[in-house]
């Protein structure tokens, strides 16, 4: 039976892939190994490791890290900005990355069969416990504690590929605000002061956005409550847009553009997306929609509808500083953090650009075995990734993920690797087995590197991926 989650505590009161569930988990390369697993220790607890169990140290060293609550990281300066700005709403941190299963996936809905559940995306401590993969696992525990307009900020945890936007920790921060049926009454008057206040604002806003079967209401919604509800979502988010971009109105004289677009999410209708006309493209800056019912309901406030929205810390923090590569905010070199002070969005200077070296991988996957990329990318659906990874044995029904391979390269190799890339795939005309190649970009964020150090990890990376995931080197 699962545990109950730490309980969160606001933050100033801090100090200083388809895998279908089952009794059994499939066979992935991660447990080609029947030796027992020590136990992961995270915030002062044990979790047992079982067959689930798929946290690599690299992963485990980063838990403690804290980068959103550091002041003068980017990642922090970009959390305070937000909290700041919605100084009327509680700043939640919870107090541990770990949570249950229950509560980041079937609290929220989700589907038994849904991507994010397989062992391929995500962290697993054991079979009833993982490293979250989005701060969404806590928001029915904070609907449930009364809270009406939150703000929550945290370390998410998921197996990704490898380039100068994605690493397998990030941070997201998520808000919302609800009100009792009594109070959306008060919604009217409280929209039309928002509203007055964004119209001295010096900001362009296209909004073709409308209720339709394909983003609805929801059926126990009052329409016209749910239109005042959509409303102050605009308004409150267009504000904090205008917070946070609006120094380019400076720059250029010209007013900043905001667009809406229809969008879809599990947990919110309707939905949006919000983007920003920046350096001469939209970019997109974050989702939110009407909360869904169910969603209160599973916290038992039944009584209450409201919005949410969710961002991505990094993804902000690299445009607004003009940070090029995710892998500098886990940096601990000064050359980097002494470039940032709290409160203030500066552009980053980059240090010595040090020479990159490749080298490729090319390899035949096992006889029988079938690649995909895993994830939502894939588009599978159902049982298909439900076989499980390569195994040592290879074989017939097997299939290769890109993310067992991208986590073995990160195992090895830290952060040294800039970039991992897929650039030639083949099948063999008689055998039908396929063959891909994969190009590894060294290159470190705070040295050079040798010509011997590269080898001797790409030759360490061959040797593991060979063993663990029955692969064969051309």
């Amino acid at each position: 039976m699962a545990s109950r989650l730490a309980p969160l505590i606001p933050k100033r009161a801090l100090r200083p892939s388809i895998l279908r569930c089952r009794a059994s988990p499939p066979l992935t390369r991660s447990q080609s190994t029947s030796t027992p697993r020590p136990p992961y220790l995270i915030n002062d607890r044990l979790y047992p490791t079982d067959a689930w169990s798929n946290c690599p140290p690299t992963i485990l060293s980063k838990t403690g890290r804290n980068l959103h609550l550091l002041p003068a990281h980017p990642i922090a300066i970009i959390r305070q900005i937000i909290e700041d700005h919605f100084s009327a709403y509680t700043a939640l941190i919870p107090e541990t990355p770990a949570v249950s299963v229950h509560q980041n996936f079937d609290e929220l809905g989700f589907p038994p069969d849904h991507p994010g559940r397989s062992m391929t995306d995500s962290y697993y401590l054991n079979k009833e416990h993982m490293l979250r993969t989005h701060t969404s696992a806590h928001e029915v525990e904070s609907y449930r504690k009364g809270l009406d307009r939150w703000l929550l900020s945290a370390d998410v945890y998921r197996r990704d590929e490898i380039d100068s936007s994605h690493y397998p920790v990030f941070h997201q921060m998520e808000g919302t605000h609800v009100w009792s049926e009594d109070e959306l009454r008060t919604l009217p008057e409280l929209n039309a002061q928002l509203a007055a206040s964004l119209a001295a604002c010096p900001i362009l806003i296209e909004d073709p956005t409308s209720i339709s079967p394909s983003n609805p209401y929801q059926p126990h919604h009052d329409p016209a409550h749910a239109a005042q509800i959509v409303q102050h979502l605009k308004h409150s988010l267009n504000s904090l847009i205008f917070r946070l971009f609006g120094h380019v109105v400076t720059k250029t004289g010209e007013p900043l553009r905001v667009r809406w677009i229809e969008a879809y999410f599990p947990f919110t209708t309707p939905s949006y997306e919000v983007e920003v006309w920046w350096d001469g493209k939209w970019l997109e800056i974050l989702g939110c929609g009407v909360v869904m019912q169910k969603t209160l309901d599973q916290a038992g406030v039944s009584n209450k509808a409201g919005w949410a929205f969710g961002l991505g810390l990094e993804r902000l923090s690299m445009v607004l500083f003009s940070i090029p590569d995710i892998r500098l905010f886990w940096s601990h070199d000064q050359r980097f953090h002494s470039q940032f002070s709290a409160g203030q969005i500066t552009t980053f200077k980059p240090y010595s650009k040090y020479p990159a070296c490749y080298h490729d991988m090319s390899f035949w996957l096992p006889v029988g075995a079938v690649a995909d990329k895993g994830g939502v990318d894939s588009g599978k659906g159902g049982g298909e990734k439900g076989e499980g990874g390569v195994g040592a044995a290879g074989g017939k029904g097997r299939v290769f993920h890109e993310n067992d391979y991208f986590e073995i390269v990160r195992e090895i190799t830290g952060d040294l690797v800039e970039n991992v890339a897929l650039i030639d795939e083949f099948t063999h005309p008689k055998t039908g087995r396929q063959s891909r190649c994969y190009r590894l970009n060294y290159r470190s964020m705070d040295r050079s590197l040798s010509n011997d150090e590269v080898g001797a990890l790409q030759k360490q990376v061959q040797e593991r991926v060979v063993r663990e995931m029955g692969i064969e080197m051309r």
